[in-house]
């Protein structure tokens, strides 16, 4: 059974009676463990497709199926308790708490997971861990560098151990060599079998997932599996 299940899945915008269609019949399945690029430019529906996915706005037609249940069967609450638990998001202007903690930040997911308080220290820890930053969960975010911030905003994503990481333009605000450590961090990621759904329209962020879907005007223009990009880029956790 795919994780993702998308049928002639359609959204239609409209204001002042006029209806523009940004997604037009898309379809495609994503299986447990994948690492799958969604590229597109500005406008094609791949922003739009992640609301969806995500949980964050419902679609106008065709179906969605999430771990095999209809979208259309989930209750606004339990939209938002699957959010929590079972998906992480990664944004490109990383919404960090602002005058927060890096611990914080990361805890934020946990106090609405119904996870016993006293396990949460632990799993902030771990998180932060993973990415390297141990030396400064005590920070605040505003003391962070771009690529550290990113980093905490991976953190927060993993700390409840989602079964999938929408990530979206999540190197869109960093220099290339921090981008790179991000995107072998998500490489590192899959290969410990977590599914990752990158939106990107940039051609070599994409190369470091294993399939690329491209959307254009609303519709899937192609589907392709890749060979993978070899990266000098070193995860920050080692």
């Amino acid at each position: 059974m795919a994780l993702i299940d998308v049928q002639g899945l359609e959204k239609i915008y409209t204001n002042d009676e006029v209806e523009t269609p940004a997604l037009r019949g898309v379809s495609f399945r994503i299986e447990k463990g994948e690492f799958v690029a969604i590229m597109g430019p500005s406008g094609s529906g791949k922003s739009t497709l992640l609301h969806m996915l995500g949980f964050l706005d419902r679609p106008t037609g065709g179906e969605y199926r999430f771990d095999g249940k209809r979208f259309d069967d989930y209750t606004d609450e339990e939209c938002a308790h699957v959010r929590n638990i079972k998906m992480g998001f990664v944004f490109q202007a990383f919404n960090l708490l602002p005058r927060t903690t890096v611990f914080d930040n990361v805890l934020l997911p946990l106090l609405y997971s119904g996870v016993p308080e006293r396990e949460w220290a632990s799993m902030v820890r771990k998180a932060i861990d993973l990415v390297g930053l141990g030396h400064r969960e005590k920070h605040g975010s505003s003391q962070l560098s771009g690529g550290e911030k990113q980093r905490v905003a991976i953190a927060r994503a993993l700390v409840l151990n989602p079964q999938v990481i929408f990530a979206d333009e999540p190197t869109g605000n960093l220099d290339s060599q921090s981008g790179g450590q991000v995107m072998a961090f998500f490489e590192q990621l899959h290969a410990a079998g977590h599914t990752i759904l990158l939106i990107t329209h940039e051609t070599y962020t994409a190369e470091y997932a294993e399939r690329i879907i491209k959307f254009r005007d609303g519709k899937i223009e192609s589907d392709t599996q890749v060979h993978k990009r070899r990266t000098s880029s070193t995860p920050f956790n080692k």
